[in-house]
């Protein structure tokens, strides 16, 4: 047991989520006699639900600054379909397309972030306005039609990475950025007990360092090998790239960065942190904007992924993505909330559905259990707070939220005090 402590930091509880996802995988794999952790079914679950984890890294951000935002779908319904309108009917090329989806969540979020942040309408009545009101674009706009998009634009939603190089009997660029991620962790566990060291802070015996490499590193050569050894013209599908890109930028934005810690300090406390000078009313317009920009993404992939445009894209999506939010641990009163936890939470969401469908679970049942699985998560959290303990995700990620100074910074931990947003912004 003092291993483990050791190992986990002391709490094992507070890698609860990661113990759970882990669990629901190995018991889902004996469960389909192997189906689960399968090359084909891998690729498949990342496709599938990329554009749910997009979403959940906007709107991780908008629940830390204390809002909620229940008009991603609609958002992403009608970027997708006016994208694919644009492409069908205008000509423009496909590219062009991506820009104009973005330029469309742009426009989107400025005037949802307008009439939140400098109006003073909650944000939960102005994106449910929205959800109204996009929606009804959406309809207008397709006609209630379906709208194919060209093979270009589809890969952005169905392509994979290419074949290059000798045959090696893998896919090469999958391999390449399997050992690039292992490398990636290898030197930034390396440079943050280097520079613990370097500050004169304890840091964990070798073993424990060595053990923690080896589990990651090695769920990372597995997941690699998975990707890289499926059915001839598949590899790591390019959403997954999309989405590996998106964690890293936006996992530095709000750990080591002042926008990113002013973001923490709104939704810990508004009124301290215009004290301290925040611009409270800048922050949750950029929140806003930076949701929609996110789900005009998210709805172009689900459209690539399809190759068309329909009339039902999007619905549900939203509590889909608030509820991947909730399970990796942000608080609902807002300041509490990371990243890469929100991407956890949606794995669990993700590989219990994809289990419950291979075992021929019916739909009715599947949303019963995913429903009990939401309520039981945020609650053991919710108790594991009123214990005085720190969030579960919230400690489980607190390398990926060291700033650069060495010490671990804990979104659980912003105060109300002026002195302490102060220092942090």
């Amino acid at each position: 047991m003092n291993a483990l402590k050791k190992l986990f930091g002391g709490n094992t509880r507070q890698f609860g989520m990661i113990f759970a996802l882990v669990a629901l995988i190995v018991f889902f794999q004996f469960a389909t006699d192997g189906r689960t952790l399968t090359p084909g079914n891998v690729i498949n679950l990342f496709n599938g639900n990329s554009y749910i984890l997009i979403l959940a890294i906007g709107m991780v951000l908008v629940i830390i600054a204390g809002h909620i935002d229940l008009s991603v779908g609609s958002v992403a319904a009608f970027v997708g379909v006016t994208v694919a309108l644009a492409i069908r009917d205008w000509g423009i090329p496909w590219y062009a397309g991506i820009l104009l989806g973005l330029g469309l969540g742009v426009l989107i979020g400025a005037w949802q972030g307008f009439w939140t942040a400098y109006v003073g309408i909650p944000a939960f009545i102005v994106t449910l306005a929205g959800m109204l009101l996009f929606r009804g674009f959406n309809q207008f706009v397709g006609k209630s039609n379906t709208i194919p998009v060209p093979a270009d634009f589809q890969y952005i939603g169905s392509g994979y990475l290419p074949e290059v190089g000798p045959n090696t009997g893998f896919n090469n660029l999958t391999l390449l950025l399997g050992l690039l991620g292992v490398a990636f962790v290898v030197f930034s566990e390396l440079r943050a007990r280097r520079t613990a060291k370097a500050l004169g802070a304890e840091v964990p015996e070798g073993w424990v360092m060595g053990t923690k490499l080896a589990l990651v590193c090695g769920a990372i050569l597995y997941a690699t090998y998975l990707f890289a050894t499926g059915r001839p013209g598949t590899s790591f599908p390019i959403p997954g790239l999309i989405l590996a890109v998106l964690v890293l930028v936006y996992g530095f934005i709000s750990s080591k960065t002042v926008v990113g810690r002013h973001v923490y300090a709104v939704g810990g406390n508004r009124h301290a942190a215009e004290l301290s000078g925040v611009q409270s009313k800048k922050v949750n317009f950029l929140v806003m904007m930076n949701m929609a920009i996110l789900a005009g993404l998210a709805g172009m992939i689900f459209v690539g992924r399809s190759t068309a445009s329909g009339p039902f894209d999007g619905v549900g999506w939203e509590l889909d993505a608030i509820a991947a939010v909730f399970i990796g641990g942000a608080a609902v009163t807002g300041g509490v909330g990371t990243v890469i936890g929100s991407i956890v939470g949606g794995l669990v969401m993700a590989v219990l559905n994809n289990g419950l469908q291979l075992l021929g679970v019916g739909a009715d049942l599947t949303q019963i259990i995913k429903g009990l699985v939401l309520l039981i998560a945020v609650a053991f959290d919710v108790y594991n707070k009123s214990q005085g303990k720190r969030s579960i995700i919230g400690l489980l990620t607190q390398n990926f939220n060291r700033p650069s100074g060495g010490a671990p910074l804990q979104p659980d931990e912003v105060t109300s005090t002026k002195e302490t947003i102060a220092r942090e912004a």
